[in-house]
């Protein structure tokens, strides 16, 4: 609360709304946009512009990762997000929370190092998206070079993808809020990313489909990462010959079970309901773009609901019958089923003795440690999705690159 009192003042300063008004009508002063209606009576043309509470609100969604917006454009809007500066310290507001608990874990377990190590995987990670999304927007489209839409680009060199785009902050900025806020579990966005170029558009959805183990959510991308680190714990035990041991408890069968049924349950809610969208005409009907791009708009909004992100691919129609009752299915598993292996696992480990460090237990401050822990997230969340994404973004790229768009 504290922080989204400074964050709220902060926005007010840069112009966000904040007032207790609901709707202002304003008449427009151009001449020229003198309307007229059925009866062919001149009228003079209105515009209804929004107000309310949208600072302190704003605030709280970007400090709680929750996502949405007060206005429909979300942070694209300019009486949610008008300048550079308020667009950062959004950027900012997303990942405080969920990064700073990284220095929390640290303090909770006596290891301020492995509270390091963990940053540094998450950080890794964050900053390889980042570098992707931003190389496959700037880039853009070479289709469009080739027909000399983009005057300043040719076909070797084509100019970035603007499509989609919050003009005022640019390419950079748009792929590092996408980046960001399917890092975390918050889905406020400040650009389309259905508009992305397929490459741009994998990576929002790589991030959600690791679990959101990048920072992640106020809470639950902690507890996402730390069933990465006792797999990760488990393999290095196993490569050793010896007990696998985390933070001085002992790695059972019954904590690894209850990590692997924690993994088991996101790929299986998301590839099950979009098998079934995919295969029949109440999910195709909805669908904006056939082919692989359709595909992933699909695939994304049952990751974002299982995910408990929020963001969409906007080109699918979810207010169905089918598509409203599944995504809210698969939020209800994303949220709920997917803590009781995590609170199975935190009650066996809290009734097992702390046993003391020897040669073969496996330090979890190292750079090695470090490595080890983001292959296994790569391995074991990213390789789930990899058929499926090569039906969708990936091969929707070759295609691109062939001339072909959907």
């Amino acid at each position: 609360m504290p922080l989204c009192l400074i964050l709220a003042l902060l926005l007010v300063s840069q112009g966000v709304v904040q007032n207790f008004r609901a709707y202002d009508t304003a008449s427009l002063i151009d001449p020229q946009t003198v309307q007229k209606d059925d009866t062919n009576q001149e009228i003079f043309a209105t515009q209804i512009i929004p107000q309310g509470p949208a600072a302190s609100q704003i605030a709280i969604k970007m400090l709680g990762t929750n996502g949405g917006g007060f206005f429909n454009a979300n942070s694209a809007h300019p009486f949610e997000n008008p300048t550079p500066l308020s667009n950062f310290l959004e950027t900012l507001a997303i990942f405080l929370i969920p990064a700073g608990l990284t220095y929390t874990l640290g303090r909770m377990t006596g290891s301020q190092r492995h509270g390091w190590a963990v940053f540094a995987a998450m950080s890794i990670l964050f900053f390889v998206g980042v570098w992707i999304a931003y190389w496959a927007e700037s880039r853009g489209n070479p289709i469009m070079a080739v027909r000399g839409i983009d005057l300043t680009s040719s076909a070797v060199h084509p100019g970035g993808n603007m499509e989609g785009k919050e003009v005022r902050f640019g390419i950079a900025s748009s792929a590092l809020f996408a980046t960001v806020t399917t890092d975390a579990s918050c889905g406020a966005v400040s650009s389309m990313h259905d508009s992305f170029t397929p490459l741009g558009g994998l990576v929002p959805l790589v991030n959600m489909q690791l679990g959101e183990v990048i920072f992640g959510g106020v809470g639950a991308g902690m507890y996402g990462m730390l069933v990465m680190v006792i797999l990760s714990v488990f393999i290095a035990g196993l490569m050793v010959g010896r007990t696998p041991e985390y933070l001085g408890k002992k790695i059972e069968s019954y904590d690894v079970k209850m990590a692997m049924l924690y993994i088991i349950i996101f790929p299986l809610v998301i590839l099950i309901l979009t098998s079934i969208s995919l295969s029949s005409s109440f999910g195709l009907d909805s669908i904006a773009n056939r082919g692989p791009h359709g595909l992933t708009e699909v695939l994304y909004a049952f990751t974002s609901g299982t995910a408990n992100n929020g963001s969409a691919f906007g080109g699918l129609n979810a207010n169905t019958l089918w598509y409203n009752t599944s995504i809210g299915f698969s939020m209800l598993l994303g949220r709920f089923f997917m803590m009781i292996p995590v609170l199975a696992i935190a009650g066996n480990l809290a009734r097992k003795k702390i046993v003391p460090p020897s040669l073969g237990t496996f330090p979890v401050t190292t750079f090695s440690f470090v490595l080890l822990l983001i292959s296994v997230i790569i391995i074991v969340g990213a390789l789930t999705f990899f058929p499926v994404l090569s039906l969708g973004p990936i091969v929707e790229h070759f295609l691109m690159q062939a001339g072909k768009l959907f």
